[in-house]
């Protein structure tokens, strides 16, 4: 077994007490991994949307301040009631990332994986060091690095959770919104290799542009004064009448709606007061945009606006298919679901208040990759 430290360093978010979020780096002991566990010393793990909403809570990244550990900022007292629940618990954060096995427990399982670069998920992983069961672990393939594997499952996951929801549902198109993420070029390639109809909303020509050399046939810039018009045309054109939007808040939901609509009393005439029959669903899996969700109704009765998250999707597909997933995502990790960074960083630089102002920007194609062993 290699050498171990007995200590080693792990981000922490806390609510206080006195209504301030408060994020450090601080030592914690490495443990010893027994039975079935495996250590992995985590090489490479990224800053997604997700990790910042537990990370940052409702506190504005550009009001940090620098404290002895880390940095701190105040959450506005309209926000307080509802991290009540999380006042002095400090929250280890990082969904994913992927690593080197350098300690395992006696099971075979776990013996077999000494050594192994791999990727995992389950909260923990800005650390130095992450202990988990070798069930839990995605062996990499061969010649496939820690930084490469580190985003392998919440957006590849979500992207195949996506397009599971389709099937499952009945549908046979997609919308999705921030189409120009990681996640969105992963999403153009998955359906494009499965032959799902996709519908992608970006912001700007640039992005557009950036979707279409990725092989998007559909892709809508929601800043362009035809907006609406062109819209309407790709659903039509797709019978995409499933959405899933990253943005949430704002106007974005009812307008998909209202296309869907349109586009859906070509080929199936509204008969009455309550518009098509056509199920037109929207399910909200972000929150890029805070601002309350504007529905102007347009589009008869047959629709719904829900929430939609991977970890329930998981749940209900079964073992079976997860294990099917997973198995797509590792063979397919420089390819379909490949991620790119522009950014690299330490733990310590995690915590500085110039750099989280940065990458909470969230801009498009400036995605954060922290580095926690340097």
């Amino acid at each position: 077994m290699t050498d171990l430290p007995a200590q080693a360093r792990q981000l922490f978010s806390t609510v206080t007490g006195d209504g301030q979020l408060e994020l450090a780096v601080r030592d914690v002991p490495v443990h010893i991994p027994r039975g079935d566990e495996v250590l992995v010393r985590v090489e490479a793990t990224p800053l997604n949307p997700s990790d910042l909403a537990v990370m940052l809570s409702a506190a504005d990244s550009k009001a940090f301040t620098a404290t002895a550990d880390g940095a701190a900022a105040a959450i506005p007292e309209t926000a307080r009631r509802a991290v009540a629940p999380r006042v002095g618990m400090p929250i280890p954060v990082g969904n994913e990332g992927a690593g080197t096995i350098v300690a395992a427990g006696d099971d075979p399982a776990a013996q077999a994986l000494l050594g192994k670069t791999v990727a995992a998920a389950g909260g923990g992983f800005y650390a130095q060091y992450r202990l988990l069961r070798a069930r839990d672990c995605l062996p990499l393939p061969d010649g496939v690095s820690a930084e490469q594997g580190a985003s392998s499952f919440v957006n590849p996951m979500t992207a195949l959770g996506m397009v599971g929801t389709m099937r499952r549902d009945g549908f046979t198109g997609l919308v999705h919104t921030a189409a120009a993420s990681n996640l969105g070029q992963m999403l153009v390639k998955l359906t494009r290799a499965e032959g799902v109809p996709l519908v992608s909303i970006v912001r700007s020509e640039a992005q557009a542009v950036l979707l279409r050399d990725l092989g998007a046939t559909h892709v809508v810039d929601s800043s362009a004064p035809d907006f609406m018009a062109q819209l309407i045309e790709a659903i039509a054109e797709t019978q995409a009448f499933l959405a899933f939007d990253a943005i949430g808040g704002g106007k974005l939901a009812g307008q998909i709606l209202n296309a869907m609509e349109a586009a859906a009393v070509r080929t199936n005439p509204a008969n009455g007061p309550y518009g098509s029959t056509t199920m037109k669903q929207v399910y909200i899996y972000g929150g890029l945009n805070m601002a309350p969700t504007e529905i102007t109704r347009g589009f008869g009765m047959q629709w719904a606006v829900g929430g939609w998250l991977l970890t329930p999707y998981l749940q209900s597909a079964g073992m079976e298919e997860v294990v099917r997933m997973r198995a797509k995502v590792a063979a397919e990790i420089r390819t379909t679901f490949a991620s790119s960074y522009t950014s690299r960083i330490t733990l310590d630089q995690a915590v500085q208040p110039d750099i989280i102002a940065a990458y909470n920007r969230r801009a498009t194609g400036q995605k954060y990759l922290i580095l926690p062993n340097g």
